[in-house]
C-alpha cells in the first residue's frame, strides 16, 4: 500500500514540474509574440508616414497623372472588335455604303471650307502677339527670385540646431511674405532634399526635424563658383 502511494506522489510531482515548466515558456513565449507584434506595427507606421509623404512628393512634381495615362490606355486596349456582318448583311448594305460615301466626301469638302474660313478670321495680328510677350524688366526680376528649394537650403545651413518644416515655413514666410509659402509644400520639398541627400530627416518622437547634410556645402559652393564664372 505504501509502495502504490509513493509512485503515485512521485508522478504527480512530476506532473507538476512539467506544468510549470510549460507554464513558463507558454508566458516567454506570448512576451516574444507581443514584442514582434509592437516592432510590426512601429514598422507599419513608419511605412505609411513615409508612403504619405512620397504621394504627396509625386503630386508635387506632377507624376500623378501617369496611372490615369497606363488606366486609359488598357481601357482602349481592351475594346471588343465589331461585329462581323454576314454575307446578306454586306450585300445589302453594299449599296448603300457607296452612296453613304459620296454624301461623306461632299460633307467633308465642306466642313474644310469651313475651316479654312474660321482659321482666316482668328489668325492672330502683329499686335495680338507682341501683347502676349512679357517685358524685358519684368522677366529678369521673376528669373533673379531664388526658388523655395534654395530658400530651404540656405535656412537649413544657416541653422545649428534641426528644425521642423512648420518652423522653416514660419520664417521664411516672414522673410518672404510676398511668395505665401506653405507649410505642406516646405515640407514636400524638404522631403525631395532628403531624397537628394541634400538634408537630413530626425525623429523625436512622433515629431519630423530637418538639418543640412554635409554634401550639400560643396554642391552649393561648386553651384556658387558656377554662377561666379558665368557673371564673368
Amino acid at each position: 500500500m505504501s509502495e502504490s502511494t509513493t509512485a503515485t506522489t512521485d508522478l504527480t510531482s512530476q506532473y507538476t514540474a512539467q506544468v510549470t515548466s510549460d507554464l513558463e515558456q507558454n508566458v516567454k513565449e506570448q512576451e516574444r509574440i507581443s514584442a514582434e507584434i509592437a516592432a510590426l506595427e512601429e514598422h507599419l507606421t513608419n511605412l505609411q508616414h513615409d508612403h504619405t509623404v512620397l504621394v504627396n512628393m509625386q503630386r508635387a512634381l506632377g507624376v500623378a497623372s501617369a496611372p490615369a495615362e497606363s488606366t486609359a490606355t488598357a481601357t482602349s486596349a481592351v475594346v471588343p472588335a465589331p461585329r462581323k456582318k454576314s454575307t446578306s448583311e454586306a450585300g445589302t448594305s453594299r449599296n448603300g455604303s457607296k452612296n453613304a460615301s459620296k454624301t461623306a466626301a461632299r460633307s467633308a469638302s465642306e466642313k474644310t471650307r469651313v475651316k479654312r474660313g474660321t482659321a482666316a478670321q482668328a489668325r492672330p495680328t502683329g499686335k495680338t502677339l507682341n501683347a502676349g510677350k512679357p517685358e524685358g524688366n519684368a522677366s529678369a526680376t521673376k528669373t533673379a527670385q531664388p526658388t523655395l528649394v534654395e530658400l530651404v537650403r540656405g535656412h537649413l545651413t544657416e541653422q545649428s540646431e534641426p528644425r521642423s518644416a512648420a518652423e522653416i515655413a514660419t520664417a521664411l514666410g516672414q522673410a518672404h511674405p510676398e511668395r505665401g509659402i506653405k507649410a505642406t509644400v516646405v515640407r514636400t520639398t524638404l522631403e525631395g532634399l532628403v531624397a537628394r541627400n541634400q538634408a537630413q530627416r530626425s525623429k523625436q518622437g512622433t515629431s519630423v526635424f530637418y538639418t543640412a547634410a554635409e554634401t550639400s556645402e560643396p554642391t552649393a559652393a561648386r553651384e556658387a563658383e558656377a554662377r561666379t564664372d558665368q557673371a564673368g
